[in-house]
């Protein structure tokens, strides 16, 4: 474009004109403004850029952004994060259980199976537990040993020599942090061992209870022959139910704290014969 053009388009933008509103029946002036292109134009923009302002402005701050088409209600994003959390920890469990039955499955056909969770974070070392006096002889564990199995825990101490001709299988490879002491009534041994330890049975033998109390959390209790009664308290999940059949080293809980007694993940074992509390150690080598 020449100079001359761009003059020409230059004063078409500032030429002047008038608007006029007359009085149809009387065709006197009523109303008159001066304009020209530029100001129209500019007038247009501006009048165009506040409105699209305006407009973006209460959709962000408004809930009309949600009459836009695609676009999610606030509940709707609120639902979605929920469910996306849910999502993860469904998996998470998932994996779990699919390990816990692979656990269950190698067992039944006679298997060791693997530590999954040896790399699990637990805060505490075995090292660093330290355990208090208790009296694990609770008011449950006399209810079951006198009224389910009529046996008296007042018999005489004296022990069968016949029973150091028994092998004991190990309940769980670990540490002894607390020994058996009649005195004070901690008629056991607290061992202490790798999270989610398996807890095996000593002795062929039957379940005579497998459930939760109060003191002790989940115990299992096992009749073996010869009167003899093997006790596993403070597991964090019993794998066997009242009546089961079990095998010597078969597992029968996991390893855990539960129970008001329990300062720390470990098993209190205890073996009773003819209502008379033994020293473990005396038997199985720990």
């Amino acid at each position: 474009m020449s100079k001359k053009d761009k003059k020409k388009f230059v004063d078409k933008l500032r030429n002047r004109y008038r608007l006029i509103i007359y009085n149809d029946t009387t065709f006197q002036s009523v109303w008159s403004m001066k304009l020209s292109r530029l100001k129209v134009f500019t007038v247009t923009s501006l009048s165009t850029a506040f409105l699209v302002a305006l407009v973006i402005i209460l959709i962000v701050v408004t809930p009309l952004k949600e009459y836009i088409p695609g676009y999610p209600k606030k509940e709707y994003r609120q639902m979605l994060i929920r469910n996306s959390i849910l999502v993860d920890s469904l998996e998470n469990e998932l994996q779990n259980k699919d390990i816990f039955f692979q656990n269950i499955k190698t067992i039944i056909e006679g298997g060791v199976p693997e530590d999954n969770y040896q790399n699990a974070d637990t805060g505490t070392q075995p090292g660093d537990i330290v355990f208090q006096q208790y009296n694990h002889d609770s008011v449950f564990q006399d209810k079951i040993l006198e009224e389910q199995l009529n046996l008296s825990l007042n018999a005489n101490n004296s022990q069968n020599t016949d029973l150091s001709k028994i092998h004991f299988f190990i309940p769980v490879k670990g540490m002894v942090t607390n020994t058996f002491k009649s005195s004070s009534d901690h008629y056991g041994v607290d061992l202490v061992s790798t999270a989610n330890s398996l807890i095996l049975s000593v002795l062929d033998g039957t379940i005579i209870f497998a459930g939760w109390t109060l003191q002790t959390g989940y115990v299992i209790y096992i009749q073996h022959e010869n009167n003899l009664i093997s006790v596993y308290k403070h597991n964090a999940e019993l794998l066997k139910n009242i009546g089961d059949k079990v095998n010597a080293g078969e597992a029968i809980a996991i390893i855990g704290n539960s129970g008001e007694l329990s300062t720390g993940p470990h098993l209190h074992f205890e073996l009773w014969y003819d209502g008379v509390a033994l020293d473990p150690e005396l038997y199985i080598d720990l």
